[in-house]
């Protein structure tokens, strides 16, 4: 697959390795730190909207968070191995769908590829290397690469479904 490396597969496949054993902690974290960096992403989430509830104790919050970082990562892991992008439970159609109608822009990935890189070096302390951001880095933008495509097919059939900007 261009642009991801066996070096890179191996740096990525190890550290998930590591973070496997901590999901729910590492998946709470990476949402927290989405909102840190972006406060007004609270108001895209159905189950933060009106609620001032800390998140660490919102039992929808831990859930979706689980879900998103474990797929995130898995997708990651098995780049390589299937030569595309691959998201399990959720189709990318699907997540296309979903990211359109909450009017999800290119800077909403940046922050959360940022929150995920952070989560993942706190997880993995002293093996984080510039070589594993490297390798996060190019897995992460393959997914959000595959997840905009599909926002663009859905856009075109629907254009109803575009968020109003």
């Amino acid at each position: 697959m261009a642009g991801f490396t066996e070096q890179q597969e191996i740096l990525v496949k190890e550290s998930w390795e590591t973070m496997k054993q901590n999901v729910p902690e590492l998946s709470l974290r990476f949402f927290t730190t989405i909102l840190e960096i972006a406060p007004a992403a609270k108001g895209m989430f159905s189950f933060l909207k009106d609620s001032d509830e800390i998140p660490q104790n919102n039992p929808r919050l831990k859930a979706h968070a689980v879900k998103v970082f474990k797929m995130t990562c898995e997708s990651a892991v098995q780049l390589r191995e299937k030569g595309e992008v691959v998201v399990a439970e959720n189709t990318l159609k699907n997540l296309g769908s979903v990211h359109l109608k909450k009017g999800v822009i290119d800077p909403h990935f940046e922050v959360v590829k940022e929150a995920l890189l952070r989560t993942i070096q706190e997880a993995v302390g002293e093996k984080w290397s510039e070589e594993m951001k490297n390798a996060w880095g190019e897995a992460y933008d393959q997914l959000a690469a595959a997840i905009k495509a599909e926002m663009k097919k859905e856009a075109a059939q629907d254009p109803l479904a575009q968020p109003s900007t």
